[in-house]
């Protein structure tokens, strides 16, 4: 499967347009000041929003309520900056991401401290319709993607986030990190590489 993948966002490069371009485009139009452009721009940027903080803060119980949430405050943060936003030679999409980026750290840091302080009193456990046994099920494969994860340095799990969960080009990830598009593949390849080692170090492959 992630050799196939990996296929599809090369095809992509060199295919239709780039979600960077189709960012442009809004932005363009957001600056010359045409009609319903600011919703269209948030309209552009939303899914990338919402697949880069799903990925990650996780898919356990409750977690995509609150990477949701945090999605949101994404977008609000995004179209405050919209009027004092300045074209510095970067892609917006690498300014959307920084602004993202930054929400997800503010997000773990909250939860880490919400850990060290006491409950006044238990909180109820979110009503769910989902069976208690799928739902543990992906529970449990939540945590394993987090430890696997977990194995991998910042900025190769960043490349991992982009490349295969958001499915940006090696272009577009390299201008969100600051690097190459070479070097985004190397990175790539050396982070499923180590993945697949853990999984089958772990007996699931």
């Amino acid at each position: 499967m992630g050799e196939g993948r990996c296929v599809v966002l090369e095809m992509d490069e060199h295919g239709q347009a780039s979600l960077r371009e189709s960012v442009e485009v809004q932005l363009a139009r957001f600056r010359r000041g045409e009609p319903d452009a600011r919703e269209r721009l948030l309209a552009a940027v939303r899914p990338f929003v919402v697949r880069y903080v799903r990925s990650r803060i996780g898919r356990g119980a409750g977690m995509f309520e609150s990477a949701d949430d945090v999605a949101q405050d994404v977008c609000v943060a995004v179209l405050r900056a919209l009027p004092a936003y300045q074209d510095r030679g970067r892609p917006f999409l690498a300014f959307v991401y920084g602004i993202a980026a930054h929400k997800v750290a503010d997000f773990w840091r909250a939860r880490a401290r919400m850990r060290d302080e006491p409950y006044a009193e238990v909180p109820e456990p979110r009503a769910s319709d989902d069976d208690p046994a799928e739902e543990a099920v992906r529970q449990d494969l939540a945590v394993r993607l987090d430890q696997l994860l977990r194995e991998l340095s910042c900025q190769q799990r960043e490349v991992v986030v982009l490349r295969v969960v958001v499915g940006l080009t090696a272009g577009e990830t390299a201008e969100m990190l600051g690097s190459t598009p070479g070097a985004v593949r190397v990175m790539q390849h050396r982070a499923l590489s180590r993945l697949r080692g853990e999984l089958r170090a772990q007996g699931l492959r």
